[in-house]
């Protein structure tokens, strides 16, 4: 009993009261404090440690010198101190080990010193492992949410290495994160603009450059791609590309422009005939009949093509306004085509020769737009097809599956196929004096475009040149959907 519970006792005795040679001794207690208080964490664990042993030793060996000599005491002490030693060296192998593979299920087991020391291990390693799950975490969302982004987005270092990139870049830039990491970014994009953006260290403004899809690896080399860049600081001499591709807002814009020059040049040349029909009528006066009458003609045509031209644009913008709800309603086609190739047959004055064929059934839709656009469509063989060619109006279902079709075909010149894709452009003509000739203002295809969109449906377009088969078919496909069965008419009552 008393050999164990001497032991307990010294690991119990606190370290301050370790530290003073005499309890009663105040200023030796105060020099021993001003001495541990000095010490480093280490010095003190490792003073203790000694102190823990040299009590243990010194217990077992004093206990046995006086039972039984001083010779087994020593001998039993320098036992204790090899054994303690080797129990320290056993559970800092056993350390050593563990460290290679460190699980919590086979942390070693210690008493004293030893397991403070291992448990304090453990709950440091437990944290540093939760907070590499949540840095891990956070990186994963992170990637997650740039590869998301619609941008493009290249980590750069001080000296312009790709150090990372998201799907998007690679695909606005051509580049490869697999293939081109910590590569230099002015290698890969061999653009003078941006290579000189990158030396001026300039980047307030973003950069906007064009570059063809065959330099960014895409088989499609037709389409230039607009690209604006801009480099962002961030860090320790990181930096961030950025990249977004503006080729729709770049060609809206062309359209925007475009669309108010051509309009400024549709207005200004009837206002130019106007104003010098005035002009001649205010030098020469009301005297000259025949003039005066020339001249009122004139003046009229021309208000009336810029009525029709304002009457069109209203159109268009009214097609396009997505507040104007499209109210539908069962439409009689085969009565409306008639009356459509009536008006025709009056502004062909018997220059072509104009058939139908109409087997497709009613159609679901409103009324007025599909006049319109079947009329602009008949409207423009007429005009544009020479004298004695044949026009041929068709309106067609296969089954009650298959696509409503209304088709306007003629055997005129044929049309271009560089013109094709821009035909149904605002105020896109092929030959421009022969469209104003004929009293077109440039915007028809573009209505009847409009008006199928809103219908879920889309034109068509083929046209051949060929020296015999030459000829433009014109077809607005409706779904299936849209077909519907025949109303019947109204019963006239007797009175």
């Amino acid at each position: 009993m008393i050999f164990w519970s001497i032991p307990f006792a010294a690991a119990v005795i606190d370290s301050r009261r370790i530290s003073g040679i005499s309890l009663h001794n105040n200023e030796s207690i105060s020099t021993w404090q001003n001495l541990v208080t000095f010490m480093s964490p280490v010095a003190k664990f490792t003073l203790l440690a000694l102190i823990r042993v040299s009590l243990i030793a010194i217990a077992a060996g004093g206990a046995v010198a006086l039972v039984v000599d001083v010779t087994w005491g020593a001998a039993l002490g320098a036992a204790v101190i090899l054994a303690v030693v080797g129990y320290y060296a056993y559970k800092l192998a056993s350390l050593s080990v563990w460290l290679n593979d460190p699980q919590a299920a086979t942390l070693p087991e210690g008493i004293g010193l030893w397991g403070d020391t291992l448990g304090h291990l453990y709950r440091v390693i437990r944290h540093e492992r939760a907070a590499q799950r949540t840095l891990t975490d956070s990186l994963s969302r992170f990637q997650a949410a740039a590869t998301a982004l619609p941008d493009g987005a290249v980590m750069l270092d001080e000296q312009y290495n790709i150090v990372w990139c998201n799907p998007s870049a690679e695909t606005h830039l051509g580049l490869s994160f697999k293939r081109d990491r910590m590569q230099v970014v002015t290698y890969l994009i061999r653009n003078p603009e941006l290579i000189a953006y990158l030396d001026s260290r300039n980047f307030l403004e973003p950069l906007i450059i064009r570059l063809q899809p065959n330099k960014l690896g895409s088989g499609n080399a037709s389409t230039e791609v607009t690209l604006s860049l801009q480099l962002v600081a961030f860090g320790e001499d990181q930096m961030l590309l950025l990249s977004r591709d503006i080729s729709e807002r770049e060609r809206l814009e062309t359209i925007r422009r475009d669309f108010v020059a051509n309009v400024s040049h549709e207005l200004r040349t009837p206002l130019t005939v106007v104003t010098g029909f005035l002009e001649t009528v205010t030098i020469a006066g009301t005297s000259n009949e025949a003039l005066l009458k020339k001249s009122l003609a004139h003046m009229s045509a021309q208000t009336a093509r810029m009525q029709h031209l304002v009457e069109d644009l209203l159109t268009l913008s009214r097609l396009e306004d997505n507040r104007n709800r499209l109210n539908v309603a069962p439409i009689n086609i085969p009565e409306l085509i008639a009356t459509l190739v009536s008006d025709a047959e009056q502004l062909s004055a018997q220059r072509h020769t104009i058939t139908k064929e109409i087997t497709g059934p009613w159609l679901l839709g409103n009324r007025d737009e599909i006049s319109s656009a079947f009329g602009n469509l008949m409207t423009n063989a007429v005009r544009y097809t020479p004298e004695g060619s044949a026009i041929s109006v068709q309106w067609s279902q296969a089954d009650q599956n298959a696509p409503l079709i209304f088709r306007v075909i003629d055997n005129g010149e044929g049309i271009g196929a560089e013109h094709l894709p821009r035909l149904t452009e605002r105020f896109y003509r092929v030959d421009r004096g022969r469209s104003r000739a004929s009293g077109g203002t440039g915007l028809g295809l573009a209505i009847v475009k409009h008006v199928l969109l809103r219908h879920d449906s889309h034109l068509e377009i083929q046209s051949s040149m060929d020296a015999v088969n030459h000829g433009t078919i014109f077809s607005a496909i409706f779904p299936a959907e849209r077909a519907c069965a025949a109303m019947p008419r109204p019963q006239a009552v007797a009175a």
